[in-house]
């Protein structure tokens, strides 16, 4: 397990937002001390699958990604305080099923809020959607805009590498 007093050269973050039509990874390594951009992209749901199919085939695709890619530390959004309770309720359990793919295999696990995401990133808890993929962007010097989830994803990796939390879920 690595901690944060071990975060160092090398160590790769996969950053996850969570949500049931889309959950947005991005998989970043400290190098030179900065964030340094390996993959980003989305796992998608169906409408036309049931509820327990759909956690099913995130739990798979998260667990692949962490197989295939070797990340150290699993970072995770936390469930975003909404209105509506059934979507929060969904979006919770996609968060569960987030944090069992990470501690299945083995991952040290750790959670922000949106305002420390974005904080983080932009300097500005309250920043806009689209300033924060524009900073990402700017911060992992990719050549275009990473699609909202994904963006989303890495700002939560860059979140954990300037973050000082020490213990994990």
């Amino acid at each position: 397990m690595v901690e944060f007093s071990e975060i160092r050269e090398g160590v790769r973050i996969l950053g996850i937002d969570p949500g049931l039509q889309v959950t947005g990874y991005g998989l970043i390594e400290r190098k030179n001390g900065n964030p340094f951009h390996i993959l980003h992209g989305e796992i998608k749901g169906s409408k036309y699958h049931k509820f327990s199919e759909s956690l099913s085939h995130i739990y798979q695709e998260l667990v692949t990604l962490i197989r295939d890619h070797g990340p150290h530390i699993l970072a995770v959004e936390d469930v975003f305080y909404g209105k509506n309770i059934k979507s929060l309720v969904k979006q919770a359990q996609v968060r569960g099923v987030t944090i069992l793919a990470g501690s299945s295999e083995k991952l040290p696990v750790y959670e922000y809020s949106p305002l420390e995401v974005k904080s983080a990133v932009v300097g500005y808890g309250r920043a806009e959607k689209h300033q924060v993929q524009k900073m990402v962007q700017a911060i992992l010097h990719l050549k275009e805009l990473a699609p909202p989830d994904a963006s989303d994803a890495l700002a939560i990796a860059i979140c954990h590498l300037h973050s000082r939390k020490e213990t994990s879920l």
